[in-house]
């Protein structure tokens, strides 16, 4: 383990329960992640990510259980409080604006203005470009064109843009659903290339996806769920692909 790991963690869940009436999501899970780590969710579909996902970033309250955020106990009642909080997710979908720019996407609600004439206000499309370029750069994503729409990037590049979104606002934890699903191979490694440099700032990383050649390549520990309740934790270097889906389908 990193020493970064002997530190508190920068979010904890504890005993977190979430129930839809008589459906049990989530169960009484408790897990941690640390500056600098990345910790993988994996499971069949049904088996709590996305809900403990969305408990942690505000778009559900738990019914149970309690969220710590470096150390001190946190309640979201939105996502946007969770954001300000420096909690970030990143969904499959991306929710980026198509028709907009790399710039417009960054500040999307949140666009700096300028004033014409002393009292006049625009939008500051200046401001908007140079954090821009110094974002992408800082990911080493360089694109010659940062006016174009992001409908005209490839799949890598939209992830490197909602990536740079979050690291532009500072977020300290970064929850990514399926990041490289319906990607290349080159583009997966250019993703899983952004995750580990997010790992190198100190930011913690929670990692979604059915691709356990992914999850073994970026993580460094692994929490399997299955039907809501947490099957097994392990850390990436003292497992293999074969105990995990053990976990997943209940084999021991």
């Amino acid at each position: 383990m990193s020493s970064a790991a002997q530190e508190p963690p920068i979010l904890e869940v504890r005993n977190l329960s979430k129930h839809f009436g008589a459906i049990r999501a989530l169960n009484d899970l408790s897990m941690s992640v640390h500056r600098g780590e990345v910790v993988a969710l994996a499971g069949d579909n049904g088996a709590g990510k996305t809900t403990l996902i969305k408990t942690i970033s505000g778009v559900f309250r738990p019914s149970s259980g309690e969220i710590f955020l470096n150390g001190q106990p946190v309640t979201f009642t939105t996502p946007q409080e969770a954001r300000d909080r420096g909690i970030e997710t990143i969904y499959q979908d991306l929710a980026l604006a198509d028709n907009l720019s790399i710039g417009a996407n960054i500040f999307l609600g949140r666009e700096p203005m300028k004033r014409l004439f002393g009292f006049v206000p625009i939008l500051d499309r200046k401001a908007m470009a140079d954090a821009a370029r110094a974002t992408m750069a800082r990911l080493d994503f360089h694109v010659s064109r940062l006016e174009a729409p992001v409908s005209n990037f490839s799949g890598g590049q939209r992830q490197a843009v909602a990536i740079g979104r979050a690291v532009y606002w500072d977020a300290q934890i970064l929850i990514m659903d399926e990041p490289t699903a319906a990607l290349g191979v080159p583009e997966q490694r250019k993703v899983i290339a952004l995750i580990h440099q997010l790992k190198a700032e100190g930011r913690g990383v929670i990692f979604i996806s059915h691709n356990l050649q992914d999850i073994f390549a970026v993580a460094d520990r692994i929490i399997v769920l299955r039907r809501g309740v947490m099957a097994g934790e392990r850390r990436i270097s003292e497992t293999t692909h074969d105990e995990v889906v053990k976990l997943m389908v209940g084999g021991r």
